[in-house]
């Protein structure tokens, strides 16, 4: 559904919550009514707090590391200093303009309220056409392969691809583009985006990739590391390996009881730098070799409650070796 459209279904719901004071004292609802408009009020003033605070906020903190907290030379020499860019900044400004639509975020916690009875968040967020992700922009992309901005390699997989939004950073770099998706609204979003979506179980291909993107996909999975394996054998020779992990890694898996994963990544340390060796470490091993990394913010559309949301990401380019 548009936005256009939110707002139009909305009103009806908008009109009873203007005039909820005649309607609740008819039922007799007043101290309702009285919690309904301070819980609105109050997410409202929270709202503007929060946007005075990141307005105030340096964001090139957002991409800073101490580089001597690496032990290893060879990963601290493939840092990438990035800052906050114009498409970065584009998203920004999006979220906060769109967190101060209050008859769409309105309809949104309403419907969400009502769909959250039989679906995922994830799918709530398809339905809805919200909650896109920013990961990183098309330059920064370009920094971390040292690709040229004319490049047209073959093919790309995008595991976990969400609704496509970082999709879209690479996927003007590449002939095909190839997704895999478990929500069925987000699936139907990366079909309407142009994007091949394969099943989940469909997507190994020996070395017939030239990239394959993970992003923030590890930490959601019950077997990383046989995904691993099979990412390095679906690549090309010397083709591309990116991942995303929000740091400190926190394994959560939805799908099984425990929500624990039954193979663990060798991800530990007490600090992001740390965390990272760590994660190049272990990737290594596995078989790829470490191109460039970088720490970025993992941006997520924002709310009533916050303009923006936003956690702690590494990023990190690989190639592929022979094993």
């Amino acid at each position: 559904m548009t936005n256009l459209g939110n707002f139009w279904f909305s009103l009806p719901f908008l009109f009873a919550f203007l005039f909820q004071s005649s309607i609740f004292k008819y039922f007799g609802l007043e101290m309702a009514n009285l919690r309904a408009r301070s819980s609105l009020v109050r997410n409202l003033v929270n709202k503007m707090a929060v946007e005075k605070e990141l307005e105030d906020l340096d964001k090139s903190t957002w991409y800073s590391v101490n580089l001597k907290l690496i032990n290893t030379l060879e990963i601290r020499s493939k840092f990438l200093q990035f800052h906050n860019d114009s498409e970065t900044e584009s998203f920004i400004t999006s979220s906060f303009e769109q967190s101060d639509w209050i008859l769409t975020q309105l309809w949104y916690n309403f419907a969400k309220s009502i769909l959250s009875w039989f679906y995922c968040q994830t799918d709530i967020n398809g339905m809805l056409n919200r909650g896109s992700m920013f990961v990183f922009s098309k330059e920064q992309f370009l920094k971390m392969t040292k690709l040229e901005a004319n490049t047209k390699l073959d093919s790309m997989l995008d595991l976990g691809a969400g609704d496509g939004k970082p999709t879209q950073s690479m996927s003007c770099f590449f002939t095909e583009i190839f997704t895999t998706e478990v929500s069925a609204p987000m699936r139907k979003s990366l079909g309407q985006k142009g994007f091949k979506v394969l099943e989940i179980d469909n997507w190994l291909k020996p070395g017939g990739y030239d990239l394959i993107s993970a992003l923030n996909l590890f930490d959601r999975c019950d077997k990383p590391l046989g995904i691993v394996a099979d990412i390095h054998t679906s690549l090309k020779p010397g083709g591309f390996f990116l991942v995303a992990l929000v740091l400190p890694f926190k394994p959560y898996v939805e799908s099984v009881p425990s929500h624990k994963p039954s193979e663990k990544m060798d991800i530990t340390g007490e600090t992001f730098e740390t965390q990272v060796e760590a994660a190049v470490t272990m990737f290594e091993g596995i078989g790829f070799k470490l191109e460039s990394w970088a720490r970025v913010p993992y941006l997520c559309e924002g709310d009533l409650n916050r303009p923006i949301y936003h956690l702690n990401n590494a990023l990190m380019m690989f190639k592929k070796k022979d094993l």
